[in-house]
């Protein structure tokens, strides 16, 4: 896990090293355009109906405002094919949204914007109220945060905000992975995914005041990271209060 490789040493509440961050982090490795919005699809190999997510996803990630990350689950596996890039974690990850919602809907394709609002990952229309809608609402999104990448290292500097404590969340995401479909709804389709999340870990806490932290990088080839704060617990998640994506994502 990406937790275990940190030392408690490398982490500092500085705020000259988040200033010395926050210029290390624009044009090495994250867009000058800070993300303003984070896009959670929570999709399958196996569901016929996610394909038009999928691209909807891919177009979103586009968007150097935009974190758009797809979260294969596993719970249409028995139905003829078995999602390569799956995890039981993420399927938990959506029925703990769902549980805090206090509506259960757990369904695919399914989005969930700033980890507030769920819609139809398919449906552009409501996507983009859901994004506009959540703007800042219940602090989403609202604490300052920088992503540098430097010398196999990964930085982060967030700044100081209201919404504390909230949990550092380091994700690690393949650009794409393209999967021959052999079985199931989606037999002999040749599906491209998009920002695919392939392991998920907690970095350490933030309590409302300036703090950076630093790990080592572990990704692979075609691979980026997305960090978020959020708020809550992963079997409680709540709104994410600042992300940021290396570039390419």
């Amino acid at each position: 896990m990406i937790g275990s490789v940190l030392s408690s040493t490398r982490r500092r509440l500085v705020l000259a090293s988040v200033l010395a961050l926050v210029s290390l982090g624009i044009g090495q490795g994250q867009s000058a355009e800070h993300p303003t919005c984070v896009v959670e699809l929570f999709t399958s190999q196996g569901c016929s109906s996610c394909p038009p997510a999928d691209r909807l996803l891919s177009r979103l990630a586009r968007d150097p405002t935009v974190v758009a990350l797809s979260f294969p689950i596993d719970y249409w596996d028995y139905i003829g094919w078995k999602d390569t890039l799956a995890s039981p974690s993420f399927t938990m990850r959506q029925k703990a949204y769902a549980s805090m919602r206090g509506d259960n809907r757990v369904y695919t394709p399914q989005a969930v914007v700033d980890g507030v609002a769920d819609v139809i990952g398919s449906d552009e229309a409501d996507m983009t109220q859901a994004i506009k809608s959540n703007f800042r609402r219940k602090s989403a999104m609202s604490v300052p945060i920088d992503l540098g990448e430097s010398q196999n290292v990964l930085h982060i500097a967030i700044g100081a905000g209201a919404g504390g404590p909230a949990s550092v969340y380091v994700l690690r995401v393949a650009k794409t992975r393209t999967v021959e479909i052999r079985k199931g709804e989606n037999s002999g389709r040749s599906m491209t995914y998009t920002n695919v999340v392939r392991a998920m870990s907690k970095l350490g806490d933030w309590n409302g005041g300036p703090a950076s932290f630093e790990m080592p990088e572990l990704k692979g080839e075609d691979e980026g990271y997305v960090v978020l704060l959020q708020q809550g617990t992963p079997a409680a998640p709540g709104v994410i209060l600042a992300a940021a994506k290396s570039d390419g994502l």
